[in-house]
């Protein structure tokens, strides 16, 4: 039924010291998390094959209740409910619900989930078809927990900071208090997916914990019993940090770091402007910047599409002088670093040629090195109409790229495991991006310096923000146009002569470093920049 679904591992895993990973560990984990003695109520809402029963019975609890939408799975147990959690009139109060709630895409669901959905009361208070079916498991499950009655669920994060979670988000708020959190990054845990996972423990409640205890681990190694240990005792390492943030609140951001790093996200956001306002109603809420953002001085544009990248790239090829005029420079996404790049990629680019006649008399050495892949372009994605085997099939923002200014190039998507910085770059006009690429124009009307811009963008509050504000999963940050344009800015009060000053040694230093990659010279700029902000 669940074809789209997240589950649990059902197949032990093999680490590189020889020790196994079963589904029955981490159920043991999550039970393990439970205050409760044997007689306590506990559900189970999508049981599956009844790992978590298993684990549950062995420990001696008998006060047992479970659904399950698949009547061929969990058969050994003779208390599972075969039907929808979702649907069924359940007048019971739980003292824990615990297990791992389906996650469905809302434009994955089979029909007859959507066409339940559409009647169901809660769904259609609370949620939306922006929404997934993940959402309604959480709250329906607290609406049956008793007073202090605890939910631990083992699921994708990504819904812990989604707009289209904000209802979910603020029940939640009201209703409860998170006890515990283990974020797990990209370690796998659900079987075929490489997808960030949090295990939490939730209380409803009206009384409230000042804090939430936070544990991160953050190797992308399958998980042992010594690591569990370790997690579960909460022993700091290199891989496993523990601290503790302040309750969530409604409408606001969930992040997942500590008190330090917060402390020194609202410097930052206060340092370009006034605090934030929120706009919200049922279904959404929006975050209103009262500080600039990089939105407000930049175009910014993802990278052209080509559809067969290798069959454009150019190489030692001769070509004759037509061809040479059909060629664009561009730098791939490999060849980005801080502040610059390295190496620069020629790509066929002959979009103007229509007539393949033509493309095979006057682009001899194109025709030549296209027409052996000709069937694998063909059947490129065509975006509803019919595209040549030698065009690019996305010309995306390419009257921008094609504009005669300097331009930032920055990878669309940057792994930030063991990093502190990200790679924007500055970028000559003439050069052009492709789909792994994002790039940035300060505006005509932007007095900011693109030199000053780049620095900016490459300070560490940037990069501190960005992996707590921006789109991450887990451990890649995205950057395509629309986080990158929420960016935080400091514009430049051009009526004060020391930040005129600031910003003039900024650029001039940053233009210097691109061209000398001098250590001390970045020194420099980092300690302006300092004192810009601070």
């Amino acid at each position: 039924m669940f074809d789209e679904s997240i589950s649990i591992v059902e197949q032990s895993s093999k680490n590189k010291y020889g020790q196994y990973f079963t589904p029955s560990m981490v159920a043991e984990f999550m039970v393990d998390l439970a205050e409760i003695d044997t007689n306590s109520s506990i559900l189970e809402p999508s049981c599956g094959e009844g790992i978590f029963l298993d684990v549950l019975l062995k420990r001696g609890f008998y006060n047992l209740t479970a659904f399950e939408i698949d009547s061929e799975l969990g058969k050994q147990f003779d208390f599972v409910t075969y039907k929808s959690f979702v649907s069924s009139n359940i007048k019971e109060k739980f003292q824990l619900i615990i297990g791992n709630p389906p996650y469905i895409r809302w434009k994955n669901l089979e029909k007859e989930l959507k066409e339940e959905l559409a009647t169901n009361a809660l769904w259609n208070t609370y949620f939306n078809s922006l929404c997934d079916y993940l959402y309604i498991f959480i709250l329906k499950s607290i609406e049956l927990l008793e007073d202090n009655g605890q939910l631990i669920f083992i699921c994708p994060e990504y819904w812990m900071n989604t707009t289209h979670s904000i209802t979910l988000r603020n029940y939640m708020v009201e209703n409860g208090y998170f006890e515990k959190i283990i974020h797990f990054n990209e370690t796998p845990i659900f079987n075929n997916a490489t997808v960030s996972v949090v295990v939490f423990k939730y209380i409803k409640s009206k009384n409230k914990s000042k804090k939430i205890d936070v544990v991160k681990y953050y190797k992308n190694r399958i998980l042992s019993p010594k690591i569990l240990n370790q997690i579960k005792e909460e022993k700091s390492n290199s891989n496993i940090k523990k601290f503790s943030v302040p309750q969530f609140e409604k409408n606001k951001r969930w992040l997942l770091t500590n008190v330090a790093e917060i402390d020194k996200i609202e410097a930052f956001e206060k340092s370009c402007g006034s605090e934030t306002s929120i706009k919200h109603d049922l279904f959404s809420s929006t975050t209103i910047s009262t500080y600039p953002t990089i939105g407000d001085v930049c175009d910014i544009g993802n990278g052209m599409v080509s559809g067969l990248d290798k069959a454009f790239q150019l190489k030692d090829e001769q070509l004759n002088d037509i061809e040479s005029a059909h060629t664009i420079k561009v730098i791939k996404a490999k060849n980005l670093e801080p502040f610059g790049y390295n190496k620069t990629t020629h790509y066929i680019f002959a979009n103007e040629v229509e007539d393949e006649k033509n493309f095979k008399q006057n682009f001899p050495n194109f025709y030549k090195k296209l027409t052996p892949l000709k069937d694998r372009l063909d059947k490129r994605y065509q975006y509803n109409r019919t595209i040549p085997y030698w065009h690019w099939v996305f010309l995306r923002n390419h009257h921008l790229f094609n504009s005669k200014t300097p331009r930032i190039f920055v990878p669309c998507k940057e792994r930030i495991s063991n990093k502190d910085n990200f790679r924007f770059a500055y970028v000559p006009s003439g050069i052009f991006p492709t789909q792994d690429v994002t790039a940035i124009f300060p505006k005509k009307e932007t007095k900011e310096s693109i030199y000053f811009i780049l620095a900016f963008l490459n300070n560490h509050r940037v990069f501190t923000w960005l992996k707590n504000k921006g789109i991450v999963k887990g451990n890649i940050v995205e950057f395509s146009e629309k986080p990158i344009s929420g960016i935080p800015f400091r514009r430049i009060d051009w009526t004060n002569d020391k930040e005129v000053t600031l910003h003039h040694e900024i650029s001039n230093l940053t233009e210097k470093y691109i061209k000398h990659s001098e250590g001390l010279i970045l020194n420099k700029i980092c300690a302006l920049m300092d004192e810009l902000l601070d």
